[in-house]
């Protein structure tokens, strides 16, 4: 008995194009829908960038607290896990913040108090030395061309007392802004810390069962992207510090500690940070100590920061960011072009976080994706989707074939 051959079911999602104008006709439609969509996400980012511009005196302290809270909640969570009430635990951790900020501090201003005047009287020396090098060959200045350039800059100095003093009394406004600022950082913090863990439950509560099992997986995945980039930033930066600072001992380098305390601090804005308080370092033992020790610190520096960038960053960051060194460059170039150092110092958490949101969304793509394959491959072939009406479907005509049957797929087309 030979067995029939059977005929491969029509693939409903094949198309079948009359002529070019067809498919021509099709790609401009795929093409103007996207650009559509395209033009009203821009006009909503665009909303959304000047509403923040509008509101950046209270959006930059609520990010700045959420930067501290990724650093005070474990401690806060250890606590409270021991049975410690929630605002006791943030209330300590909150002080302990504060009180070793400030110990940092006190240190600090006392060794730049004292040896400001010594490195302002070494600088002017070394100012001397540069006249003279300018005055010998192959230079070869005069004496009155150096007092003109010279003359000239007090002239323009002179000349912009008005914007200088301007300048004076904006800064002091600034300070005082800054000020609160700062208060408000530390008052949201607290209740960050005390008050996080309701805050998911809260969220999918508003959002609803749908869209709030997207968010609350968005959220943690934001939080702990940021905890560890704050937690991997701290640790590079005080690795680069605690080095650099001992060469800066061992060498006699006045203001080493601040000198150290600034290396860790630029730390915190990659690549950039670190090349900076770098050159600052160099700078320094260079109008204090000369020449030579000036290029024995540059080539710390060097050691020191390649240690980082080869072993530290790519051993710990990969495992926090996941980001291309170019996407962190642009970062932070844009961030302190618009925001100046806060921008610079915010700009690597939110390409982080909007890397971690771009991901989730590919994450859900692949899943649909997968999830039409899967139902794909379990169906018969000739067996359409199950309907899921009541209706029965209609009767086939007199004389017409039957649905599913070879001669039936021989006559009616596939569908468009």
């Amino acid at each position: 008995m030979s067995e029939t051959p059977t005929t491969a079911a029509p693939n409903p999602a094949r198309r079948h194009f009359i002529d070019r104008g067809d498919v021509l006709g099709a790609g401009g439609m795929w093409l103007a829908k996207w650009s559509l969509c395209l033009v009203a996400i821009a006009a909503g980012a665009w909303v959304v960038w000047a509403a923040l511009g509008q509101l950046w005196v209270v959006v930059l302290p609520v990010l700045m607290a959420i930067v501290v809270s990724t650093v005070l909640w474990p401690p806060t969570r250890a606590m409270t896990s021991r049975g410690l009430p929630p605002a006791a635990a943030a209330g300590i951790t909150l002080v302990g913040f504060v009180a070793v900020l400030s110990g940092i501090i006190a240190l600090i201003i006392p060794s730049v108090v004292d040896q400001a005047p010594e490195l302002a009287n070494k600088a002017s020396a070394g100012l001397r030395q540069v006249q003279e090098w300018l005055k010998g060959p192959p230079v070869n200045l005069r004496d009155d061309q150096i007092d003109s350039a010279v003359q000239a800059i007090i002239t323009k100095l002179q000349s912009s007392a008005q914007s200088i003093a301007t300048g004076v009394f904006s800064g002091v406004s600034a300070t005082a802004s800054m000020l609160i600022a700062l208060f408000l950082v530390l008052v949201l913090t607290f209740f960050f810390v005390k008050d996080g863990p309701r805050f998911l439950p809260w969220l999918h509560g508003v959002s609803g069962g749908r869209a709030g099992r997207h968010f609350e997986a968005v959220a943690v995945r934001v939080w702990d992207t940021l905890g560890g980039f704050i937690r991997t930033q701290a640790l590079v930066s005080f690795v680069d510090a605690f080095f650099i600072g001992l060469g800066l001992v061992i060498l006699g380098v006045p203001l080493a500690p601040v000198l150290a305390m600034l290396t860790f601090l630029g730390g915190f804005i990659p690549i950039v940070g670190a090349f900076v308080a770098g050159a600052l370092a160099v700078l320094v033992a260079l109008v204090a100590k000369g020449w030579t020790t000036a290029l024995i610190v540059l080539i710390i520096v060097l050691a020191v920061q390649q240690l980082e960038g080869n072993v530290l960053q790519p051993v710990l960051q990969s495992r926090s960011m996941n980001l291309h060194a170019a996407i962190v460059l642009l970062a932070v170039t844009a961030g302190s072009s618009l925001f100046g150092i806060v921008g610079a110092f915010l700009a690597v958490p939110v390409a982080a976080c909007g890397a971690v949101v771009i991901r989730y969304i590919g994450e859900q793509v692949d899943r649909k994706l997968d999830e039409q394959g899967d139902d794909a491959d379990g169906a018969p072939p000739g067996v359409s989707e199950p309907r899921t009406d009541d209706a029965e479907p209609p009767a086939p005509a007199a004389g017409s074939p039957e649905v599913g049957s070879p001669a039936a797929d021989a006559v009616l087309p596939d569908r468009v």
